[in-house]
């Protein structure tokens, strides 16, 4: 068995204290780094929830309201009904180049409808009246 030297002890809780401080300093940052990110969700969220102005009531199945659950037990959301509109307008942003053809045959659809009105009104002229004759009429 060998001994060790007071120097050999002394490099050894150096090296020991510098792996301790790399450790601590590694767990400040991931705390630093959660923290921005549950802030910068938290900004997300209130944006989201910011405009909220019109009531829809939906049913949901078993498993959308687990998650819904989830992310108010999480704290994230005070109700489901925040978290559904959250995930809603995430959706619609994801999506957004779906409904940007969408939009786009709908005002085709629109152009069209107007110009089906256009040629039914040119078409369809109201019935003539035929003018009765009057005692003012049959004197002329």
């Amino acid at each position: 068995m060998t001994t060790k030297t007071t120097s050999e002890k002394k490099k050894e809780d150096t090296s020991e204290k510098k792996k301790g401080n790399a450790f601590e300093e590694f767990g400040i940052q991931v705390e630093k780094f959660a923290s921005r990110t549950a802030e910068s969700i938290k900004k997300a969220i209130d944006h989201a929830l910011s405009t909220r102005n019109t009531v829809l009531t939906i049913r949901v199945n078993d498993e959308c309201n687990k998650k819904l659950n989830m992310l108010v037990d999480a704290g994230l959301f005070k109700s489901r009904s925040e978290s559904a509109a959250f995930l809603i307008q995430e959706g619609i942003i994801v999506q957004e180049p779906l409904f940007f053809k969408i939009k786009s045959r709908l005002d085709k659809m629109e152009k069209i409808k107007e110009e089906l009105k256009s040629i039914v009104d040119k078409e369809i002229s109201p019935p003539k009246v035929k003018q009765k004759k009057t005692a003012s009429n049959k004197s002329e």
